[in-house]
């Protein structure tokens, strides 16, 4: 299993001092007075007096708000046969376009806009195409990936509706589908210069007993450029899943556990992260602090994420969905940190007191 995180990794490790149009400032765009790129500054506009979203743009996954209870029992069901096998059919551990995945809507992207077209350009070398010449949805597109796109304004705002989806792709990271029937309507705005304001919701009266989506911010990339981020080796030759997992489970006395019981903080994709340790009956949960959580079920259901049931491996070692969590301890037998190992790599994060 392969991330592209490791990828962009190995770019920042290896860039030589020629690459400098990594850090190139951008000409022409309003600063503070002490040259930074003036985020707060009016929103710059087109020869048609709309606002312009041309640039490169970034900005952290958003919180999806689609509540398990309104699934259909097949989603419902799917999901969590995908969860059993870890996420490997996930499009986007196979090398496959995310489509209209929350996820998507996070990372990396490179608006360029004109009167009749805006083409949003994806980290990973996908690209969807806005059409904003006046036409109306296609009533039978030719389903695809990122589906068939047009827009209009609406004042300031650009509207966005989208059909036209293949039903080989996911509109949740934790294995929820969706049909050809699939809707997207995405408003976007930009406030100022430096951010660019999304709300998206999603309609598919097959998947879903009702309408629901996420707001979010991405913030511009000024003086930059962006990577791409390109998925080398797919998930084919995984192997393993959740029963496979419970098989190797071992006894762990109730006093050692509760020894792991704290928070622990670190880096993870040059961001801090904290995670909390709790036992719940018996079992420890480990959940990331202030992160977002989608459809929280559990091993009956769907699995956000946070929290998620760790598996004991072995006294120190325990498996939490494919990811491994071992508890260092020291000669005296203070917990000190948690190593979670990820396919990016492992990733300390020191217990805090």
């Amino acid at each position: 299993m392969k991330i592209i995180f490791l990828v962009f990794t190995l770019l920042m490790a290896t860039m030589p001092a020629s690459a400098q149009w990594l850090d190139r400032p951008w000409p022409g765009i309003p600063r503070t007075a002490n040259g930074e790129p003036d985020a707060g500054a009016p929103a710059p506009r087109g020869l048609d007096g709309k606002p312009d979203f041309t640039g490169v743009w970034s900005g952290p996954p958003p919180v999806a708000n689609l509540d398990p209870a309104q699934l259909q029992p097949w989603a419902l069901e799917l999901a969590s046969q995908r969860q059993q096998n870890f996420y490997k059919e996930r499009p986007l551990f196979r090398c496959l376009p995310n489509g209209p995945e929350t996820e998507s809507s996070g990372g990396w992207k490179r608006f360029i806009q004109t009167p009749t077209t805006i083409a949003i350009l994806n980290e990973d070398l996908t690209f969807r195409v806005i059409h904003m010449d006046g036409r109306e949805l296609e009533t039978d597109p030719i389903p695809s990936f990122t589906g068939y796109s047009v827009g209009h304004w609406e004042g300031d705002t650009l509207v966005v509706d989208t059909n036209g989806f293949n039903d080989q792709t996911w509109v949740s990271r934790y294995g929820v589908s969706h049909t050809e029937a699939l809707r997207v309507r995405e408003r976007f705005s930009r406030p100022d210069f430096g951010h660019l304001q999304i709300q998206a919701r999603f309609t598919d009266p097959e998947t879903f007993s009702e309408s629901w989506g996420f707001d979010t911010t991405m913030e511009l990339a000024a003086d930059t450029e962006m990577l791409e981020s390109v998925c080398e080796r797919g998930s084919d030759d995984w192997t393993g899943n959740l029963s496979d997992t419970e098989a190797k489970r071992v006894a762990v006395p109730p006093e050692t556990l509760a020894s792991y019981v704290g928070v622990y903080r670190g880096i993870y994709g040059g961001s801090e992260r904290t995670y909390e340790i709790s036992l719940v009956e018996g079992e420890l949960i480990a959940t990331i602090v202030g992160a977002y959580t989608a459809l929280g079920l559990g091993a009956a259901g769907l699995e956000a994420g946070v929290p998620r049931a760790l598996v004991p491996l072995s006294q120190t070692l325990f498996d939490g969905l494919g990811l491994g969590y071992r508890f260092m301890v020291s000669g005296d037998g203070e917990v000190e940190s948690l190593i979670i190992s990820h396919v990016s790599g492992d990733y300390t994060y020191a217990r805090l007191p």
